[in-house]
């Protein structure tokens, strides 16, 4: 792959013309590079499968569709992987995904996953390194995190931010790989947007004054997610230097870098492996070298066999995910939405609340701070709710006593663990509160609904054994 280099710095920049990939055609010809020599690259990364990328001289409009501009849609890795097992495809952020297996229905292999383990490929996802000094005050200007307090290999949610508003670009996970070394995972869905939100915030850190960063795609990388109880003791099977490697030790959020026996008495490349998931359930997310994504998926299934491990897809990962309480982004958050109004405020690290410096401080510090209290407030909030009757789907209108309009659902689904039907959404704060009963219209009809704690399903996460 043909390498686009991008190093923001204070030193005087000049401009290259290079031909860009058909998988970047948005991105502009001038790229702006730093005569500043640029930091060596991980061993443990291959370079030819980064991308790295260039500052466009005419900024992109910010608010960019979160819908991938090609309609020709991509394959991940697995694809044929996916056919082989009689994976059903569907189009999902601008990829050919499975959303189920011929083996399972959506509700089996939700189960599945609560009681055994699943695999899922996430391979369209983005996943990013940003590094150089500037890294960590970049991240911090654009998300509300506690960067700097961010130990090595540790990680968590957090959200990119819209300047002024404060408003969710996306939601990502970030993990500190090194001192001014970042590992970032964004929305497949938002990848044009992302992209462009990037050049352009980069630029105007350069702009500021800020230190050198180096941003650079991993594309063609592998993305699965083990998830379930069975997770541990799975790949724990397979891990080349078990005395090394103790993943009784590696607790929810964090990573390690390890290698795994593969079929064929063949060793994989490091694997950047991360404890978590988007299930609820204990899990790792591993980051696989793009050609070896086939082996290591082939590998885990084979081994494990399939009565401890199946594939899993969409239409599972969604109801495990809104189980969990967790959002999707384009559904549960939007451009338009802070994490205030999101409940995501543990997001905003303790020392950001106080020294702000992110881009919607100003916004979303008012925000936290009630109008009782001389703050702003807010007027909605995401919350979680258990509906009779028929399932309420996204759109559907949240309606109190008076039947007056008082919010939206934004997710809904019937739970198969709780054989319920549960839902997320936003509503007028007030109304907000766990155990309000309020009522949904559902296909013309009033359903009663009562407001509830997320996540609805315990989370399963693995923090360590429990004091005996």
């Amino acid at each position: 792959m043909k390498r686009l280099r991008a190093v923001f710095g204070l030193k005087e920049a000049i401009l290259a013309r290079r031909s860009i990939p058909q998988s970047s055609r948005h991105l502009s010809t001038a790229l702006l590079q730093s005569r500043t020599p640029r930091p060596s690259p991980s061993p443990l990364i291959p370079t030819s499968s980064l991308q790295h990328i260039a500052l466009p001289t005419n900024p992109a409009t910010r608010h960019a569709s979160s819908t991938p501009a090609s309609s020709a849609l991509q394959k991940t890795p697995l694809y044929d992987l996916h056919v082989a097992h009689g994976g059903k495809m569907v189009p999902f952020g601008g990829f050919h995904m499975p959303v189920q297996y011929a083996t399972q229905s959506v509700s089996a292999s939700h189960h599945f996953t609560r009681s055994h383990a699943s695999l899922f490929d996430v391979s369209h996802m983005v996943q990013h390194q940003f590094s150089g000094p500037g890294a960590t005050a970049f991240l911090e200007k654009v998300t509300p995190a506690s960067i700097s307090q961010l130990q090595t290999h540790n990680g968590g949610l957090s959200t990119l931010l819209w300047p002024f508003t404060g408003g969710i670009v996306d939601d990502t996970i970030i993990t500190r790989l090194g001192p001014d070394k970042f590992y970032v995972v964004t929305n497949a869905g938002c990848r044009e947007k992302d992209l462009k939100y990037f050049e352009e915030q980069l630029a105007e850190f350069k702009k500021s004054g800020g230190q050198d960063v180096e941003w650079d795609v991993m594309n063609g990388y592998g993305l699965i997610a083990l998830q379930g109880p069975l997770s541990v003791e799975i790949l724990g099977r397979l891990l080349v230097t078990p005395d090394e490697v103790d993943l009784q030790k590696l607790y929810f959020g964090q990573s390690q870098y390890m290698k795994i026996k593969l079929l064929g008495d063949k060793v994989s490349s490091p694997l950047l492996v991360s404890r978590g998931g988007y299930t609820g359930e204990d899990g790792f997310e591993i980051s696989i070298v793009g050609d070896e994504t086939v082996g290591v998926t082939e590998t885990l299934l084979q081994t494990a066999t399939s009565e401890k491990l199946q594939l899993a897809g969409l239409g599972a990962r969604d109801s495990l995910r809104l189980e969990a309480g967790m959002c999707l982004y384009g559904h549960d958050l939007d451009d338009s939405t802070t994490p205030v109004e999101a409940a995501l405020s543990w997001i905003i690290g303790k020392d950001r609340r106080v020294a702000g410096g992110f881009h919607g401080d100003k916004v979303i510090l008012q925000q936290l701070t009630p109008k009782s209290k001389g703050g702003s407030g807010v007027e909605r909030r995401r919350i979680g709710l258990i509906v009779e009757g028929a399932p309420a789907r996204e759109g559907a209108e949240i309606v109190d006593e008076k039947g007056e309009k008082i919010g939206n659902i934004t997710s809904g689904c019937p739970s198969p663990t709780l054989q319920k039907n549960v839902a997320m959404g936003y509503i007028k704060d007030g109304f907000h509160k766990s155990g309000t009963n309020v009522e949904v219209v559902v296909r013309g009809k009033k359903r009663k609904a009562q407001v509830t704690k997320m996540p609805f399903v315990p989370s399963k996460y693995w923090k360590g054994a429990a004091p005996a």
